[in-house]
């Protein structure tokens, strides 16, 4: 991102295919939420598990989406994802133990399992795997406890299915593992349907976000589902942490569940980008691309094409002004050979992005 925005600074164009967000702003109801919140709220501290209106408003939403009963009380706001993952594993494990998860996967898992002192334990997956992990792959990763899914996956938009999901389940209860399951690109799915970890598990941990189908990146507010003995150990972490969760961004988001029209129309361009990369990236060389079922990335095997995705996509920047990730980020002992693009932006973009990678290899 930092390249890219150099070379615009040099008068460049360049076609952003590295940025994990959508280039849409929050929906309107969102937005006039918010200015009403600035006009009748001083918009001062509020409790540290979340608005009750806006818990009682995520657990409505497990029952209209996934037809189950979940109590507001499990139900905890926190600053996006990420502020999420460090009061779950925080929560969840002692220093020094070991926390499983698929390979390739976001890098931000394995950096905060680090910096908490948890040992990250990488699951090799497959294309054949659809890159998820695997029970036959946790009864090789020696003594763990606890296991991060995540469905649709960054940065494959991989999915496992509900029936992989139990049986991932299962063993976990089985082994006194802790499933943390990251379902922050629920509702940005193509093909099938999501299944949560609240489906499935009583002790599971489910991990959710306003930034990505919600499209309120900068809005910072997330949520976490949690096991009843969880709340108040995470509500004890969170008050120390960060007192509370932004109550602007609280007061906007009780209005994102209404703003469906506006976001399903999101991931109709979302699935015309995806349709129109997989046609015609192969055109330009690119032709070893994982399909995705979920999410808004291609994982793209150019192991044919270099041994250096940095180098790679460094050229691709400099040479075609086209912006992609190095799998080196998401992958550390294969990533040199991959790398992952994004179509969150217009479609507009992606067609140019297609026209100027064509140029590009037939250089």
């Amino acid at each position: 991102m930092a390249a890219a925005a150099e070379k615009e600074a040099a008068g460049d164009s360049v076609i952003h295919l590295e940025v994990g967000q959508p280039s849409t702003p929050a929906p309107k109801g969102v937005l006039a939420a918010a200015h009403a919140a600035l006009d009748a709220d001083r918009i001062g501290y509020v409790a540290a598990l979340g608005m009750p209106a806006l818990r009682e408003r995520i657990a409505r939403h497990y029952r209209d989406s996934y037809g189950c009963e979940v109590s507001a009380e499990r139900v905890i706001v926190t600053t996006g994802s990420s502020g999420g993952f460090p009061l779950a594993f925080l929560a969840s494990f002692d220093a020094g133990e070991r926390i499983a998860l698929a390979a390739p996967g976001y890098p931000a898992y394995r950096n905060i399992l680090a910096a908490l002192n948890l040992e990250p334990v990488d699951l090799p997956t497959t294309a054949a795997e659809r890159f998820q992990p695997t029970v036959r792959a946790l009864e090789k990763a020696g003594p763990i406890a606890g296991l991060i899914v995540a469905s649709p996956s960054n940065p494959t938009g991989t999915m496992v299915t509900r029936s992989e999901l139990s049986e991932l389940a299962r063993w976990c209860d089985g082994h006194d593992v802790r499933l943390i399951s990251d379902e922050i690109y629920h509702g940005v799915v193509y093909e099938g349907q999501a299944a949560s970890a609240v489906e499935v598990s009583d002790h599971a941990i489910v991990v959710n976000s306003f930034s990505k189908y919600f499209s309120m990146t900068g809005w910072r507010i997330g949520w976490l589902v949690v096991p009843p003995e969880l709340v108040r150990p995470i509500e004890r972490l969170a008050q120390n942490f960060f007192i509370s969760v932004p109550t602007l961004s609280q007061y906007a988001a009780l209005a994102a569940f209404d703003c469906r029209d506006e976001l399903e129309g999101h991931v109709r361009r979302y699935r015309a980008n995806r349709d129109l990369l997989m046609e015609g990236l192969p055109r330009a060389g690119l032709d070893r691309l994982t399909p995705a079922q979920g999410a808004f990335y291609l994982y793209a095997d150019v192991s044919h094409l270099t041994n250096d995705s940095r180098d790679f996509c460094k050229r691709m920047l400099l040479e075609a002004g086209v912006a992609t990730t190095p799998g080196v980020d998401f992958d550390r002992e294969r990533g040199a050979g991959t790398l992952r693009i994004s179509f969150a932006g217009s479609t507009a973009e992606m067609e140019e992005a297609v026209r100027r990678l064509k140029a590009w290899r037939l250089k």
